[in-house]
């Protein structure tokens, strides 16, 4: 079993960097469809909740990006409350969200 989290916070505060730390590795991640199959793009910045994103230095964990969750923004917030609800009421535990993380900038 995978250990899954979804990662929140404003784009661009540094949530990538901070799971390179937390999985012990300088290289991006790998990052797979819904399906399994390794999604070719990636651009900082921009993530699909639904993709998984796992570190070859780390592979019981898999994240998941909130897409950079910004104040006031209805639909991302709906995205997010959605994609929680579908994890949380699917019956293999290993699709759940186990835990979700808040990124801050601390200026």
């Amino acid at each position: 079993m995978r250990f899954r989290v979804l990662v929140m916070g404003r784009a661009n505060a540094g949530k990538t960097t901070i799971l390179q730390r937390v999985c012990n590795s300088t290289d991006e991640p790998e990052i797979f469809d819904g399906e399994g199959n390794k999604v070719s793009f990636y651009r900082r910045g921009y993530h699909e909740i639904e993709h998984e994103l796992m570190f070859k230095s780390n592979p019981g964990f898999v994240f998941h990006d909130s897409c950079g969750f910004e104040v006031g923004s209805i639909e991302q917030f709906e995205q997010m409350r959605k994609f929680v609800m579908d994890r949380a009421t699917t019956k293999r535990v290993n699709e759940h969200v186990h835990t979700i993380w808040y990124g801050m900038l601390c200026e």
